[in-house]
């Protein structure tokens, strides 16, 4: 039996055991299994592989996505440019290469949308939010990374006013905030700057409507979840799993 699953804390709330065990159902594959793996810290994982041999493959959420490439043989070079993986190649109880298909699934919100924005704003500046990046960068999209703290190529959320948020009409929360732990919350932003031409976009899929979607729904804007996104990406990572062998150049 081939092994699958999910690293990361929390991972109770995730959908990927359901989506791949149903895609597994229609394409009448048998062999495979997926399974969640929560971890306190990643000085868990070797422990995890020894003790699962038939693992042929993890995908990888918060809070680990930077903090794995160091367990990677190689990395891709758009985990690289990324600087986080959200799946991995296993073999022999190793992790032999490190990809990032977020951005991939992120391109599946984009195409959603009935026209390309010229500008977003990303909230966020983790693994997650660099990934979102990526992808609007390769649409031509100029983008604005929101954070707590002010820094290279970001600015801090006391610096979005009502300017900031006419200037971005893609708005996307890639923080936690409104999933798990976090439900009820959701970045701190002038709301009622918002107009119908805005597009709120939350990589969250549960609850499926969060409170940053609410108040985007409020002031008329369309509004797109993360459940696209997450089968996007985990389309992606089948792909790399089914075809990955030690010798596969692997380019996502």
């Amino acid at each position: 039996m081939r092994q699958f699953g999910l690293i990361g804390n929390p991972v109770a709330h995730s959908l990927s055991p359901e989506y791949f065990s149903r895609r597994w159902e229609n394409e009448g594959i048998q062999d495979c299994d997926y399974r969640l793996f929560p971890l306190q810290s990643l000085r868990e994982l070797p422990e995890l592989l020894r003790t699962n041999p038939e693992l042929r493959g993890l995908n990888v959420t918060s809070p680990f996505k930077e903090e794995v490439l160091a367990f990677a043989d190689r990395t891709t070079e758009a985990a690289a440019r990324i600087g986080g993986a959200n799946v991995l190649v296993i073999r022999n109880r190793r992790i032999t290469i490190a990809c990032n298909t977020d951005h991939l699934g992120f391109d599946q919100m984009l195409v959603m949308l009935p026209e390309l924005p010229a500008s977003a704003l990303v909230c966020g500046t983790g693994a997650a939010a660099r990934a979102v990046r990526f992808s609007l960068e390769r649409h031509k999209i100029r983008t604005t990374l929101l954070s707590r703290r002010k820094g290279e190529n970001r600015i801090c959320y006391g610096e979005a006013d009502e300017t900031l948020i006419s200037q971005h009409t893609l708005i996307v929360n890639a923080t936690p905030l409104g999933m798990g732990s976090h439900i009820g919350e959701c970045p701190p932003l002038p709301y009622q700057a918002l107009t119908p031409n805005h597009i709120m976009a939350d990589l969250n899929y549960l609850p499926a409507e969060t409170l940053f979607l609410q108040k985007g729904k409020e002031m008329g804007c369309r509004c797109l979840n993360g459940l696209d996104m997450l089968h996007g990406q985990a389309d992606a990572a089948w792909e790399i799993w089914e075809k990955a062998t030690e010798s596969f150049d692997i380019h996502i």
